[in-house]
């Protein structure tokens, strides 16, 4: 049904497509996937009539597809859907789908009835337990996304592409959204699916093509494909080492925490140790309150109960400032929003925290700014031209390596990872654990937040599993399975 053929295309000089080869059967679920900046949202960009291509055709049933807009893409019946649904939050559910399901005419009355009614049969289709008169600001991610998809299908989406979707979706959501695809694949809705979670590929593709770098390096059935092989077609080489080996020699306890919480965020009575040189992992699921146990350690929203000693004072952590001068540094989940300043340079970017070590009497001294920032480009050899470049230019690993670098560059004691490595391809996540784990040999007190039990599992000295609001059970390495996490998380109590 959607043919592209020699597809090319480039950003200033820098090649992001060269002549890429695609095509989309219907009823089928055909994932894309590589590295970040091998070239997938160009490609879906492209699709979705947001850019044009430099060269290159699209015939969709056959019929060239000239001068694409996102207009055009949408009515020949290609929709996309992010992680971050596009929405408009103040309007109802059936508002939103009626943006695209209803033909606009001059001198129209809304048939609100009607509205109504097209908003829960298109949501009846998906079983979408909704109703067309919530406001979508008080839906979940998971609900809100549901909605995209019912607009999709009421636009008449016959090429459907869904980017990253399941990234921010708890495990039972993530098998609902997996279950809907299934019943728009038998449809005979081609479906076009992104995600770093190779898991979730296995399960549910019927064929895959992967680029690396702006090329086409294959399109091939899943069946017969395992996850070794398609790492090694992703990165252009063997990866055996996804979690690093490594030894823990822990230090002095750094970071305490005795009967800790915050009211108003809904953490209470916790308690740990984190000591010099250790990774302290931190499970559980989603609504547990791992992020805002961060956000209190790092004085966003400061404890009112307990008491956090840092190397062994009692200390009252009120805002971010106070965190830093004590060594505390946050990285935190929402890495495009609140990681990095996009806009900005990566020189700009990495010393924002810590600037009056680039200024001198007021003033930033820049030679010294892109100084610092150059050192650390070359630490974690980040892939960019220039640290002058802007942020939003560079992969999604390359970004979260900024934000790493600056915290680092603050000389933290104490360093909190919230989902670290989110979002990001299998080559850097893999540079991501090297340089954690280089981080906790040198000294440094890694508490490491995350949704992925593997990461959790291949990184942690120790796993506190954290449960309504507070921490359950904090296991020892050797006694830290899947399984026993998942049990805890779940409410089974268990030895610590």
């Amino acid at each position: 049904m959607l043919t592209l053929r020699s597809i090319s295309k480039n950003y200033a000089g820098v090649r992001a497509l060269q002549g890429i080869d695609f095509n989309l059967v219907a009823g089928e679920v055909h994932a894309l996937a590589g590295e970040n900046g091998a070239g997938k949202s160009t490609l879906v960009k492209i699709l979705t009539g947001a850019v044009a291509p430099d060269s290159g055709t699209m015939h969709l049933n056959d019929k060239l597809v000239e001068q694409n807009t996102p207009h055009r893409a949408r009515a020949l019946g290609i929709a996309a859907i992010y992680q971050q649904p596009a929405l408009f939050p103040e309007l109802t559910v059936a508002e939103n789908i009626a943006l695209f399901d209803e033909a606009p005419e001059a001198w129209r009355r809304i048939d609100w009835a009607g509205r109504r009614t097209r908003a829960r049969q298109l949501l009846a289709e998906i079983e979408a337990d909704l109703s067309p008169d919530e406001i979508v600001a008080s839906l979940s991610l998971a609900r809100q996304q549901l909605v995209e998809i019912a607009k999709a299908l009421g636009a008449g989406a016959r090429v459907l592409i869904l980017d990253e979707p399941t990234a921010a979706l708890t495990e039972r959501e993530a098998q609902n959204l997996f279950r809907i695809v299934g019943a728009m694949k038998a449809k005979g809705v081609g479906v076009i699916y992104i995600s770093h979670r190779l898991p979730e590929l296995f399960a549910l593709a019927d064929r895959i093509t992967v680029l690396r770098d702006g090329q086409h390096v294959v399109t091939r059935a899943m069946q017969g494909l395992d996850e070794a092989e398609l790492v090694r077609l992703m990165v252009g080489r063997a990866l055996t080492a996804v979690y690093p080996a490594r030894s823990a020699k822990r230090g002095d306890v750094v970071l305490e925490s005795a009967d800790a919480g915050c009211r108003a965020t809904g953490v209470h009575n916790v308690s740990f140790q984190l000591r010099a040189g250790e990774i302290l992992g931190i499970s559980g699921l989603v609504g547990s309150k791992r992020t805002e146990l961060a956000q209190m350690l790092f004085g966003l929203n400061p404890s009112d109960a307990g008491e956090i000693r840092v190397r062994g004072a009692g200390v009252k952590i009120r805002n971010p400032a106070q965190a830093i001068a004590l060594g505390v540094g946050l990285v935190p989940e929402d890495r495009r929003r609140h990681g990095v300043v996009l806009p900005m340079s990566i020189a700009a970017n990495t010393t924002l925290a810590s600037l009056r070590g680039v200024s001198r009497r007021g003033f930033l001294q820049f030679g010294r700014e892109r100084a610092v920032a150059e050192k650390w480009r070359e630490r974690f050899s980040t892939k960019a031209d220039s640290v002058l470049a802007p942020v939003e230019t560079l992969s999604g690993g390359n970004q979260q390596k900024v934000s790493l670098a600056r915290w680092l560059a603050t000389n933290p004691s104490i360093l909190i990872l919230d989902e670290p490595t989110q979002g990001i391809d299998v080559g850097a996540k893999a540079e991501i654990h090297r340089l954690i784990a280089d981080l906790a040999a040198g000294g440094l007190a890694i508490l490491l937040i995350s949704s992925d039990l593997p990461e959790i599992l291949g990184m942690s000295d120790r796993v506190a599993v954290m449960r309504q609001g507070t921490i359950a059970v904090i296991l020892d390495r050797v006694d830290a399975t899947q399984q026993n996490i998942l049990e805890i998380a779940l409410g089974k109590d268990a030895a610590a």
